[in-house]
């Protein structure tokens, strides 16, 4: 082929068109004038809601799997987070609930000791405070030992009182400890007093009756006694001072075949479960001595004596 009839220009598909930096500047000026129409005009708001309504769901579906990821994750680590804390709670209750047992059981030695130091101030003798420290070792005695004995001025006879009333009389005494029998022992009898008639009484300790209990006996069928009387200690023993209460009656049985009317009665101390007790000092020498009988002697027959006898 001859030369001249070769086109020099060349081929469509290596034409380059503007170079890159006419390019560059156009688009920039472009660029340029839609920010700055955008921002003046507004006028790429419409396109973009219009977008942004069109690529929603889109969206949302492409982020349903993250957000079920974050969510079961979180989910995971609140259990195990939740689980750990019940674990630590639980241990530290563990830890604490000898220690709330033990402060429950203080606050009512405290709240005991509180009473018994009201009793104490109302006593006209002045009182010792012990400790039960367990019980006698006899089954079928109702009796407990305490931490004071002679070193402590304690003597046998002893009233021995707890916040409520009379708990027992001392019955043996040691050097450091001393035995004091209750008051539902079958052996124990206290002269009592029935506040609400005056009338005086012996109660009798009854082991067999509820676990526990005090009878008034050798009192007549016709009887003023009512259940709910309260029993105070009448004072004429010479050993309990007048006025501790004792007892509560709970049950009058009225038989016609027996002369005596049944009255069976409720401790008034914690005869089971004392631990803070006050001893007093027995009234035994205290009271004034039992004055003498004055005796008549006869004159000797023959004797002029004015029919006078000699007394003495």
């Amino acid at each position: 082929m001859p030369l001249g009839t070769l086109d020099r220009a060349p081929p469509p598909f290596f034409r380059q068109g503007a170079s890159a930096l006419s390019k560059l500047m156009l688009f920039s000026a472009v660029a340029l004038f839609l920010m700055v129409a955008d921002t003046r005009f507004q006028l790429t708001g419409p396109v973009r809601m219009t977008i942004a309504s069109v690529l929603y769901p889109v969206q949302w579906a492409l982020l349903q799997p993250v957000t079920w990821t974050r969510d079961g994750f979180r989910q995971v680590q609140s259990l195990r987070s939740a689980q750990d804390d019940a674990t630590t709670l639980r241990e530290q209750l563990r830890l604490q609930a000898p220690r709330v047992q033990q402060f429950d059981q203080l606050s009512q030695e405290n709240e005991r000791l509180r009473q018994l130091l009201e009793l104490r101030a109302r006593m006209p003798t002045p009182g010792l405070a012990a400790q039960v420290l367990y019980d006698a070792a006899d089954p079928y005695a109702h009796k407990v030992i305490i931490d004071k004995g002679l070193i402590h001025g304690v003597s046998a006879g002893a009233p021995v009182l707890d916040e409520s009333g009379v708990l027992g009389q001392v019955t043996r005494v040691y050097p450091s400890l001393s035995e004091v029998t209750l008051v539902i022992d079958a052996d124990q009898a206290i002269p009592v007093l029935n506040i609400r008639t005056g009338v005086r009484a012996v109660a009798f300790g009854d082991p067999s009756l509820h676990g526990g209990a005090l009878e008034l006996r050798y009192m007549g069928s016709n009887a003023d006694v009512q259940p709910g009387d309260i029993l105070t200690t009448s004072g004429i023993d010479g050993v309990f001072p007048p006025g501790l209460p004792v007892a509560r009656v709970e049950k009058v049985e009225r038989r016609v075949e027996l002369p005596f009317a049944l009255i069976y009665c409720v401790p008034q101390a914690r005869v089971a479960g004392a631990s803070q007790v006050l001893v007093l000092p027995t009234l035994a020498g205290q009271q004034p001595p039992r004055p003498q009988d004055k005796v008549v002697i006869a004159p000797k027959p023959g004797k002029k004596d004015g029919g006078k006898g000699v007394q003495k």
